[in-house]
């Protein structure tokens, strides 16, 4: 399995970061099973120095008897001493170790690094250390921090308002794959799947290559989601909780709030957040907020025409959402229910909306299918003041060439018609669009579906762009 489907600019980064003359401290982070571990061994591979991988829910003295194994597999014999009584001795033995290495570059990779922050261990003031006293004043060192938990990497290493702050010369928060990428790897397990199937199979699980290398290509993606989620011994039916609790220190407070985000599909206000999840109205809670953001799971965004104190908080994981759905509410005593919920409403309430962040995840392709890749532009959301009509547009595309492009995203398993009726809605909504807006750009609209429209007499007169699913797979 190659998880290294389309990361090639990260790859570019950090062979230039191993090519520049001076020291480096690279911070790689990123959910849980996104492939971070293997990112750095593709790159760096027999060009590591040393390799150290942290113990989750260990000792400081089991770490260290850690540390002592990995330097005497890696330091030649003539520097083996026993077991450091502590982390300061740890960096200075290993200290010992570069100094005897040939010229050219030494790569440190600290995997793992908050499982080796262990409570009471000094290992973050001894990090500090070895960094500000020895390694940052050599430029033939490269020291690449690694971790899943979110909140750590953050706070004690990104933020760091301590020895390391401003430390970190370049920072990689590893993103999920695109369609595009996920199909690339689908296909290489010889999986006969087409993109419907696919943006089925994604919109449950999402773009973590971990999730999408399970997949048995000898089942249908219902049947895969089936075992996978639904099944007694499936590897995803627990994994909401395990993901939370390996990425954040107290991940209730994380998941009251991705629970209290989930109950809206537009997102809620951060004042909204605290009134449904009984988190605190201050500083904590915007850190909350901000260690769900950068991890991927949610997405912060300001309305069109909306202040900042107006934006919202939308959960935007994939499989975060899926789990809230339907895995957390399953009967697991019984095989068979989410292949029987496929005609429900509920699925197909779902779906539609799954469909929408699926293409909210690729907006980058969708303007380049709109051709207007080389025009600036700003997307967001819009929603009218007016209760009764309820009018509302999920993407929405602001251009600098005096265009507005609404765009009407339908997820179905034929081509999407419009009908007299739902004709007459989209008039509407474009009505009310331009009477609460007041803009005076030319509004378009663009209907984007799975297979495209049927060809009738409101598809052409009312729709400026026409986009089906193929346009997210570019």
């Amino acid at each position: 399995m190659d998880y290294f489907i389309g990361r090639e600019k990260e790859i570019q980064l950090l062979e230039q970061v191993l090519a520049e003359d001076r020291p480096a401290f690279v911070a790689v982070y990123g959910r849980r099973r996104i492939g971070k571990t293997l990112l750095i061994r593709k790159v760096f591979g027999e060009r590591l120095t040393f390799h150290l991988t942290g113990i989750a829910n260990v000792t400081k003295e089991q770490q260290l008897a850690n540390f002592q194994a990995a330097f005497e597999r890696q330091a030649p014999l003539s520097l083996q001493r026993e077991t450091p009584e502590n982390w300061f001795s740890a960096f200075q033995q290993l200290i010992t170790f570069l100094e005897t290495c040939p010229p050219g570059k030494k790569v440190i990779f600290l995997d793992e690094l908050p499982w080796l922050d262990t409570p009471k261990s000094d290992f973050i003031s001894s990090l500090e250390h070895f960094w500000n006293s020895w390694a940052s004043a050599r430029n033939d060192v490269v020291l690449v921090g690694c971790g899943s938990a979110a909140s750590w990497m953050l706070n004690k290493l990104i933020h760091s308002r301590g020895g390391l702050h401003n430390r970190v010369t370049t920072r990689i928060r590893l993103e999920p794959f695109t369609l595009r990428e996920a199909e690339t790897l689908l296909l290489r397990k010889n999986a006969a799947l087409d993109r419907y199937q696919i943006i089925q199979f994604y919109m449950a699980v999402g773009g973590v290559p971990f999730y999408l290398d399970t997949f048995d290509g000898q089942l249908s993606p219902m049947q895969n989601i089936e075992i996978s989620c639904f099944s007694k011994d499936g590897f995803l039916r627990t994994e909401f909780d395990h993901l939370f609790q390996s990425l954040f220190v107290r991940a209730e407070r994380h998941i009251a709030i991705v629970e209290a985000i989930a109950t809206k599909s537009k997102g809620l206000t951060r004042e909204e957040i605290i009134h449904l999840s009984g988190a605190p109205n201050n500083g904590s809670t915007t850190q909350l907020l901000e260690e769900l953001e950068e991890s991927g799971f949610i997405r912060k965004y300001q309305p069109f025409q909306k202040s900042n104190r107006q934006s919202l908080f939308q959960l935007v994981d994939f499989f975060s959402l899926f789990h809230l759905k339907f895995i957390k509410h399953a009967n697991f005593r019984e095989s068979g229910n989410w292949l029987a919920a496929l005609e429900s409403p509920t699925y197909r309430a779902w779906s539609g909306y799954a469909f929408e962040q699926v293409c909210l995840a690729h907006v980058p392709q969708i303007k380049q299918a709109l051709g207007i890749s080389g025009i600036f532009s700003q997307s967001s959301s819009w929603r009218s003041k007016g209760a009764e009509n309820g009018a509302q547009v999920d993407l929405l595309i602001d251009r600098r060439d005096h265009v507005i492009n609404l765009c009407e995203i339908k997820f179905s398993g034929e081509p999407f018609i419009i009908t007299k009726a739902y004709a007459e809605q989209l008039r509407n909504k474009i009505a009310v669009f331009k009477s609460e807006t007041a803009t005076r750009k030319a509004v378009w609209l663009a209907m984007i579906t799975t297979f495209g429209l049927k060809k009738n007499e409101y598809s052409g007169s009312l729709v400026q762009h026409e986009l089906d699913m193929n346009c997210l797979f570019s």
